[in-house]
């Protein structure tokens, strides 16, 4: 059977030999008690907790109390938009927040949940790499916010904000900073230190780990309000019992993550620099979304101009290669990236794309075949376009 490329590591990896090892006795062993039970097996698995959250929190020098688990990026990101919007309106603070207009779906959908309770929501502008305008945020900050959220890499086009000078400006004015960090952990250095006091988001399922498990650093408990409820776990923050396996697998990850990084990021960055420039010298009008920023090494989201998105991925998984249009939460939109679009494509240039995400496990061979196959995937599509060379 031939071996299938995957290029769609932002969108998701496999769960890593080393998780599953970890998690199988929290699954079907002797460790499977709920971890607020007082006996034996309870308490087994309150150390596993304990532990996994060591573990995340070494890989992100964040203090061990301010780890909260959730079940995934997106529960993240809720708890920290909405969840830090409702503590200051409760406070008899603003009830506003302000987004990066690239965010991801989950923040955006945070943040017009505030609008639907009364409050308001503000988008900040980024340039053509994607980069927030950090003028804009300092003007959004003098009119007072609750939260402002800008990720720590863009998980469509890879581009990497400058979340220390974010976390700095917020500081200053005792805002609440919320940086999602899904997209950074493993692939760039990514510390609390250099986001004090900011709320940071990451999910187990793009390093390794299983989905459905996730964790919010939350270092001032008071800035946030729950949304779920229930039985006081995790000091009330996050309630409901925890899902101790997926707990255990995403503190591996993470430690993996750590300490694979450099080599990680050297290996994905020597392959997607390869991939971009062998796409550009075979193929015409390709053009690098992002590359005048600072980016990410495993994200190269490529506009073919002439072609849509759904037809070149439907060619490339026909060829045995996995890759996406974007986020894997738009799956199935014709919509054009609202991420290209507010960094000034085109409607019909932003359904165009393809996003290459690699990972650890990428090699040059699968960078090969696609090189090898996608200068005649492109001018099928163009021909079906009735574009020659466009």
């Amino acid at each position: 059977m031939e071996r299938i490329v995957y290029l769609d590591n932002a969108a998701t990896t496999p769960v890593r030999s080393e998780v599953r090892e970890a998690m199988t006795p929290f699954l079907c062993d002797d460790r499977f008690g709920n971890p607020s039970s007082p006996h034996r097996l309870g308490r087994s698995a309150s150390a596993a907790l304990e532990e996994a959250r060591e573990q995340i929190s070494v890989a992100l020098d964040a203090r061990m109390r301010d780890v909260f688990f959730t079940s995934g990026g997106t529960e993240a990101d809720n708890l920290a938009v909405l969840g830090g919007a409702l503590a200051a309106r409760a406070q008899n603070r603003s009830f506003r927040v302000a987004v990066a207009m690239t965010e991801h779906k989950a923040v955006l959908a945070s943040a017009d949940a505030v609008e639907s309770l009364g409050g308001e929501s503000i988008t900040l502008p980024v340039d053509t790499s994607g980069t927030v305008d950090l003028d804009a945020v300092t003007a959004v900050l003098q009119q007072g916010v609750a939260v402002v959220s800008v990720m720590w890499v863009n998980n469509e086009v890879g581009t990497i904000q400058n979340v220390a000078a974010l976390a700095q400006l917020c500081s200053d004015t005792g805002t609440l900073y919320h940086v999602d960090a899904v997209q950074a952990l493993g692939k760039i250095p990514c510390a609390t230190t250099d986001v004090p006091d900011a709320c940071l988001a990451i999910s187990g399922h793009k390093i390794g780990a299983p989905k459905g498990i996730g964790a919010l650093v939350v270092p001032d408990r008071d800035r946030l309000r729950p949304l779920i409820h229930g039985g006081g776990q995790q000091y009330g923050i996050r309630p409901g019992t925890e899902n101790v396996a997926g707990a255990v697998g995403l503190g591996v990850a993470a430690q993996l993550a750590a300490a694979e990084l450099h080599d990680t990021r050297t290996k994905t960055e020597s392959l997607r620099d390869e991939l971009e420039r062998g796409l550009s010298a075979r193929i015409s009008n390709v053009t690098v979304m992002g590359s005048d920023g600072t980016r990410a090494p495993h994200i190269s989201n490529i506009v073919f101009s002439g072609t849509d998105s759904g037809s070149l991925l439907m060619h490339l998984d026909m060829a045995g290669i996995c890759c996406s249009a974007g986020s894997a939460c738009s799956s199935g939109s014709v919509s054009p990236s609202h991420v290209l679009v507010a960094m000034g494509a085109s409607p019909t240039l932003a359904s165009a794309t393809v996003r290459f995400s690699l990972s650890h496990t990428t090699t040059m061979s699968d960078v090969e075949k696609v090189l090898d196959i996608m200068p005649e995937i492109v001018d099928r599509v163009r021909e079906l376009h009735g574009v020659a060379d466009k």
